[in-house]
């Protein structure tokens, strides 16, 4: 009878081990789901650039770096596979995107004509929805990636995590110059 308790003990043992291994795989795949989404997210964005850029092209001829700039940028992220990528790599890219598009919207207040346009003003509403979507997709993101890390840290899921070779994933973070507070006046000036 003795013997019979041991594997029961043991039966309920594995099948502790294998509900809890079962556990790991949808947040691991959650992370890599939010992923996709943002990377979907930054193609939608790069997709709307060539137009918006097609519509202000005519008023920026002496700003033909910032053209070059982002024509670079959109190659690089056509090449890129984030999957593969560091968090901290795809945030570079992100955040010189957004550099670079910054001189397009200040061309955008300069030319009265331009910013009035109707294809002009549907391209900009186009492309803060598209960066209210990707803020979006990275708290979604973060937050798969605090729920895996969290059951990393955890005993005695931290056992299995360790055993499967599983490591800590890194969250999207903003750049130090993106804490500060925003100058409007110095916008305004430029």
């Amino acid at each position: 009878m003795g013997k019979w308790i041991v594997l029961g003990l043991i039966g309920l043992g594995l099948i502790y081990l294998i509900n809890l291994y079962n556990y790991f795989i949808p947040r691991k795949n959650n992370i890599d789901y939010a992923l996709s989404s943002i990377d979907a997210l930054l193609k939608k964005r790069f997709d709307l650039i060539p137009n918006l850029v097609a519509a202000v092209k005519a008023y920026m001829q002496h700003e033909r770096e910032v053209l070059e700039k982002l024509v670079k940028l959109r190659g690089q992220y056509a090449t890129a596979n984030f999957k593969a990528m560091p968090v901290a790599q795809i945030e570079q890219i992100d955040q010189a995107v957004k550099a670079a598009l910054t001189p397009i919207y200040a061309s955008l207040e300069a030319y009265p004509n331009l910013k009035s346009s109707e294809n002009v003003l549907q391209l900009q509403a186009a492309l803060n929805e598209v960066e209210e979507q990707i803020s979006a997709a990275r708290r979604a993101y973060n937050a798969a990636v605090m729920e895996y890390n969290n059951l990393l840290e955890q005993f005695p899921s931290n056992l299995i995590a360790n055993m499967l070779g599983y490591e800590k994933k890194a969250s999207f973070s903003i750049l130090g110059t993106e804490r500060q507070p925003v100058d409007v006046k110095a916008l305004f000036q430029a």
